[in-house]
């Protein structure tokens, strides 16, 4: 009953123990209450209970009842970190233990190994077991076992052996009402999932589990760990450190298992250092380490050493006993069979590259490099990008481009089996430094023309295709309704001054759901589509029109323009002194969106001539007299370009990549030329340009007031051939999907838009911060703007930075006036601009507008 209905087995076993039983009773009342503690309470308590039940059991004179608690308290001690009092209590167990018992006693001894971290011993054991306990038709524990067999399959790199044993091991538990272990087999099927490379799937059984706990209540670690590494696989560190951190939190809180402490720690220092926090990373590695040298667990212990030793490495440090750690490391893990082995060989190959040792260096990558044909999509990455760092070394730029270009591939197709957006930006992170060594090498010998192909290679490839989804989600829609109501109840609830903890918590939760229900949904189409052309795009931009693509090598600025049927490059400034500039230029547009700033314009023009010498440098004068198109990497998607000096009068959009800009401009209006003008609640100004377009579009449909609820705007969004919505914009930088549109019924947001058959072929979001991105990945952008682009729109207007809502009204109507006479959104928003008043409001106001795509 503990692994089935656990807090009524520990109330039954209280009550037995209230009720003078005899020894043997009491022996496994005692022992109840032991397990209830030892898995989902205090370790010390438990270790009383077991103990007491096992002298009972000596009382009573059953040597079988003895030998199962002996197993029980085998266990615990192991958890405890007495890893050595644990074995001896299952030598006892052995020992005192027949038949059937004996086996339950092998059972555990084999998960106690598992914990260990002795896998081969785990499967003596538990092969030993598994034959006696089908014998003896005993469903638990046969079952119990099969699942410790393919986890132990799953350590040792052996998915298809594991999920043989997890089915087998499933259909033994629908036999039975185990709640709690068939809580825990479907958290395995989760990590088998993992194991295999479907992400999605081990998110939703993950998700699954974790409500299947939560109905028993019963807070369970190893679950966490496990689900915190498939968090990390998912490009989502910070939020595994995160749920690590609380994890450990918990576990402290009750005195649990020191076992799970140590792992809890392992995995908060992996995720740290996934998440760029390398001290913290080495805070977390060092007590890990301590804790599984305690503990007996020398695999354990291995790899906490890489992650230690790699997270000094991200600090800067090298050395030759760094190289000969990272070789010794790397032996002891091959020795073990993890999977691991190659990245502390991959290790040692950097630390040697560092210090000039190309010899040792070959030696360690090498072996590094064995890895990239065979394994899960991350391990053969790993191999990759050893072998580019050999061929690097070697002096081969050939060489390093077809290892980037075989890694890639394979990340290619990782990435493309993940379904939600925010999944697919996060995953090029894992690419990033393939994609840094095939630029590294083109720059020097490659050509512009190499090094544009190279730099759109791993660029806004979220763009590519469509999030994929369910053709029909009713609970994705129920809990996004759900979620709306709820975040404009507590917009509300601010607006009037009243406490909105208790809705805050809520809507936390429904975004939970929302985002959960979209990072299960599994991609449908493989590889990345139709490789970039650079002919191709040459042949479309045409006479007088330029592209920029603005290329980031080693730290430096490199100015691809594109143009005249050829690729010129020239080299710029430092992208962290652009960047650093960039912030200065948003806190003046800021300043400037209220009145009474404007001494603050001059100061803004002269960081735009600082900016344009660092992000264009020599490019300027070869500019011509033409449209500009700007393909920026993500740091600087906040850039305002037209407040740069040579970009200022001139028509001018920018694009996340050079092959979305080339979709946009493949891409045609929509049949029936629809006009859909929105006007939300809580702007300044009320939208007060909206009344004012209506008679230059005919018939549009208009949605304002109650008319402006989510569910209408979509309808009416939905294949438009121009939609314009002035609504107050939010960015969430914590969670650019659910950046929005305030609508009369709550947030429009991004996963909303993401449901939309093909969105808006043109689009104008007239208010503050719409345009504005996260940087995620290698180099993707996740917001409102990138949401559109893969779904059938081909230019957006928005503002990447606060602006004044009056001065908008004036832009958005010379911008429509320009529209209606046949313009781009480029070309109208430059007339638009300089049809503005000329003081600093206005004139900021237009700068902080962009239009992105190509319509």
């Amino acid at each position: 009953m503990v692994f089935a209905r656990p807090k009524d087995a520990l109330a039954r076993a209280e009550t037995v123990l209230g009720n003078d039983p005899t020894p043997l009773h009491a022996s496994v009342a005692h022992q109840v209450i032991g397990l209830w503690q030892r898995d989902f309470g205090d370790m010390r308590v438990a270790l009383r209970h077991l103990r007491r039940a096992r002298d009972l059991a000596a009382d009573a004179g059953s040597a079988e009842r003895e030998a199962d608690v002996l197993g029980t308290l085998g266990v615990a001690l192991v958890h405890a970190g007495r890893t050595r009092q644990g074995l001896e209590a299952f030598e006892q167990g052995v020992d005192r233990g027949t038949g059937h018992t004996r086996a339950r006693v092998l059972y555990r001894r084999a998960y106690a190994w598992w914990v260990l971290g002795h896998h081969r011993e785990a499967l003596d054991d538990v092969r030993r077991a598994i034959p006696v306990l089908r014998q003896a038709d005993d469903v638990i524990w046969t079952a119990r076992a099969l699942t410790l067999r393919a986890t132990v399959h799953l350590a040792l790199g052996r998915p298809e052996r594991a999920d043989a044993d997890f089915t087998a091991a499933e259909q033994l538990w629908d036999t039975t009402g185990q709640e709690h272990d068939k809580a825990d087999v479907v958290e395995s099927r989760a990590l088998a999932a993992y194991r295999a490379g479907d992400i999605p799937a081990a998110l939703r059984l993950f998700d699954e589990a974790a409500e299947r706990y939560d109905r028993l209540g019963t807070p369970i670690f190893m679950f966490y760990i496990r689900r915190c590494e498939v968090l990390m696989a998912a490009g989502l560190a910070r939020e595994a450190v995160t749920e690590a951190d609380a994890a450990l939190g918990v576990l402290d809180g009750i005195g649990g298992q020191s076992t799970r402490k140590a792992e809890l720690l392992l995995t908060a220092a992996k995720a740290a250092r996934l998440a760029d926090d390398p001290h913290t990373a080495i805070a977390r590695a060092a007590v890990a380490v301590r804790l599984f040298a305690g503990q007996r667990r020398s695999w354990w212990e291995a790899h906490a050493r890489l992650v230690l030793l790699d997270a000094r490495v991200a600090t800067g440090r090298t050395s030759g006993r760094l190289v000969a750690d990272a070789a010794a490391l790397a032996e002891r893990l091959a020795a073990f069979g993890s999977p691991a082995a190659p990245e502390a060989s991959l290790l040692a190959g950097r630390i040697a590259l560092a210090l000039g040792w190309t010899e040792d260096a070959e030696k360690h990558l090498k072996v590094a490099a064995r890895s990239r044909r065979v394994g899960p999509p991350l391990a053969r990455m790993t191999g990759w990008a050893a072998q580019a760092l050999r061929a690097e070394a070697a002096g081969s730029g050939r060489g390093v481009l077809e290892a980037c270009r075989r890694g890639l591939a394979v990340l290619d197709d990782h990435r493309m089996t993940l379904g939600a957006s925010e999944l697919r930006a996060r995953a090029t992170a894992q690419g990033a430094e393939l994609a840094a060594l095939a630029q590294r090498a083109t720059l020097v010998s490659g050509g512009p023309r190499r090094l544009l192909v190279w730099s759109e290679r791993w660029r806004a490839t979220v763009l590519s295709a469509p999030p994929a989804r369910p053709p029909d989600d009713p609970a994705l829609v129920q809990s996004l309704t759900a979620f709306r109501e709820i975040a404009a109840r507590a917009e509300e609830a601010r607006i009037d001054g009243r406490p909105v903890p208790a809705l805050e918590r809520e809507q936390r939760r429904l975004e939970r759901e929302v985002r959960s229900r979209t990072l299960h949904i599994r991609g449908e189409s493989p590889g990345s589509g139709r490789r970039f052309d650079p002919g191709r795009l040459l042949e479309r931009l045409g006479d007088g029109v330029r592209l920029i693509e603005i290329a980031v090598v080693a730290g430096r600025v490199q100015v691809l323009l594109c143009g005249e049927g050829r690729v010129r490059r020239f080299e710029a400034g430092l992208l962290a002194d652009a960047v650093t500039e960039a912030e200065h230029v948003q806190a003046g547009l800021r300043r400037l969106a209220h009145p009474g700033a404007d001494g603050r314009l001059p100061v803004l023009e002269a960081a735009g001539r600082r900016l344009e010498q660092l992000l264009l440098g020599a490019a300027v004068p070869h500019l011509g007299s033409g449209p500009v198109v700007v393909v920026p990497p993500g740091r600087l998607h906040r850039v305002p370009w037209a407040l740069l000096p040579s970009l200022r009068e001139r028509v001018l959009s920018v694009s996340p990549s050079a092959s979305s800009w080339l979709r946009a401009q493949e891409t045609g209006p929509p049949p029936g030329g629809r006009h859909v003008l929105v006007r939300g609640p809580g702007l300044a100004s009320g939208g007060a340009e909206v009344p004012e377009l209506v008679d230059r579009y005919g018939r549009p449909t208009v949605l304002e007031h109650e008319g402006a609820r989510v569910p209408a705007v979509l309808d009416a969004l939905d294949g438009a051939a121009l939609a314009h919505i002035a609504a107050h914009g939010t960015f969430r930088a914590d969670s650019p999907l659910f950046s929005s549109l305030r609508m009369a019924d709550g947030p429009l947001i991004v996963h909303d838009f993401e449901r939309l058959d093909r969105s808006p072929y043109r689009i104008i979001l007239s208010s503050c911060d719409t345009g504005r991105l996260a940087n995620v990945g290698a180099d993707e952008l996740l917001g409102l703007v990138t949401a559109l682009l893969p779904l059938g729109t081909a230019g957006v207007v928005a503002s990447s930075a606060p602006v004044n809502d009056a001065a908008v009204v004036p832009l958005m109507l010379a911008l429509h006036k320009g529209l209606s006479v046949g313009l781009s959104l480029a070309e109208a928003l430059r007339d638009a601009r300089a049809a503005l008043p000329g003081d600093a409001t206005h004139q900021a106001t237009g700068w902080a507008f962009s239009a992105f795509g190509a319509a």
